[in-house]
C-alpha cells in the first residue's frame, strides 16, 4: 500500500474559504515539492485546488514537476454531472493519474447513477477508475446498493475513514461495508470529547494514531477483502488555532506525527533512500 498527501492534509495551507489567506498560499507545484521531501511518492489533489482552474500548459508543467520528483499523481473534484467527470478524465489522463475522485452532491442517488452511467464508458476507455467517495449524505447501505447496480470495472470507493459520522455510521461499519468495494483510501484519525458543561459531543480530528481509529485494524480488513494494494492518503481534520499561521503550524506537525506514525505500522511502501538518511528533507 503506498501512502500519499493530499491538499486536504495542508488544507489551510492551501487556503479554507471564510478565513485569512495564508501568507504563501500552496500551490500544486509547491504540494508535489513538499511531498518528495518527506519521502512519500503520491499526491492526491482534490476539489479545494481545482485542476480544471489551471490551463494546459500550467497542467503539463506540474506533470514535468511530478515526473522529476517520482511523483504520483491522483485528481479529484466533487459532483456527479457527466461534463465535470470527462473534464476530469480529461485532466487525469494528461497528468498521468490512475482514478477521478469525486463525490456526490444529491441526495438523489438515482439521478447520480444515471449521471455516472453516462460517463463511464469513457473511464473504460480511458482505462482510469472513478472513486466516488462516502461524504456523509448517503449510509453505506445506499453507497453499496450504488455500486452493486453499477457493476462496473472501473468504479469504486474511495473510503474515508470519518466522513460518515454524518450519515451516523461509526467506522466500523464504514470499513466494513466499502472494504469490498474499495479502490482508494483516505485516512483520517478522530477523538470524540464531551462538551465542557457534560450536554453533548464533539467529533475532532488527530494526527493519525493519536486518535480512535483502529489504524492496525483497518489495514488488516482491507488486506483481508483483497485491496492491499489501494493507495493510502493522508486528510487531517485540523482545529482552527486563532490564527491562520498557528493553524498551519499545527497542521505541519500533525502531518510529521501521522506520517511517522503510518510508517511505523507499514501502511508505506518506504523509499529506502529516505528510510536512510541519504536525501535531504525539505522543510514546509
Amino acid at each position: 500500500m503506498k501512502l500519499g498527501l493530499s491538499t486536504y492534509t495542508l488544507t489551510w495551507s492551501v487556503g479554507v474559504p471564510g478565513y485569512e489567506r495564508p501568507l504563501q498560499p500552496l500551490s500544486a507545484v509547491a504540494l508535489v515539492l513538499l511531498t518528495r521531501s518527506r519521502g512519500l511518492e503520491l499526491l492526491q489533489i482534490a476539489d479545494n485546488l481545482p485542476l480544471h482552474a489551471m490551463n494546459d500548459e500550467e497542467l503539463r508543467e506540474l506533470k514535468r514537476t511530478a515526473d522529476g520528483q517520482g511523483v504520483e499523481l491522483e485528481v479529484g473534484t466533487r459532483g456527479t454531472d457527466p461534463h465535470l467527470l470527462l473534464r476530469y478524465l480529461a485532466i487525469a489522463e494528461l497528468l498521468g493519474s490512475s482514478l477521478v475522485r469525486t463525490l456526490i452532491t444529491t441526495s438523489d442517488l438515482a439521478a447520480a447513477e444515471a449521471q455516472i452511467r453516462e460517463a463511464l464508458p469513457a473511464f473504460e476507455a480511458a482505462n482510469v477508475m472513478l472513486a466516488i467517495e462516502n461524504h456523509g449524505l448517503h449510509t453505506t447501505g445506499q453507497l453499496v446498493q450504488l455500486f452493486q447496480n453499477l457493476n462496473h470495472a472501473h468504479v469504486g470507493c474511495c473510503m474515508d475513514t470519518v466522513n460518515s459520522f454524518g450519515a451516523l455510521e461509526a467506522p466500523d461499519t464504514v470499513i466494513a461495508a466499502l472494504s469490498p468495494y474499495l479502490v482508494n483510501l483516505h485516512i483520517k484519525d478522530f477523538d470524540i470529547r464531551r462538551v465542557d458543561h457534560m450536554m453533548g459531543f464533539t467529533i475532532l480530528g488527530t494526527p493519525a494514531g493519536a486518535g480512535r481509529l483502529d489504524i492496525p485494524r483497518l489495514k488488516a480488513v482491507i488486506e483481508a477483502n483483497g485491496k492491499a494494494g489501494v493507495n493510502a492518503i493522508l486528510e487531517l481534520w485540523t482545529p482552527y488555532e486563532g490564527s491562520v499561521e498557528e493553524t498551519i503550524a499545527t497542521e505541519t506537525r500533525w502531518m510529521e506525527e501521522s506520517i511517522a506514525y503510518l510508517r511505523s505500522v507499514h501502511f508505506i511502501e518506504e523509499d529506502l533512500r529516505y528510510a536512510t538518511g541519504n536525501v535531504e528533507r525539505e522543510s514546509i
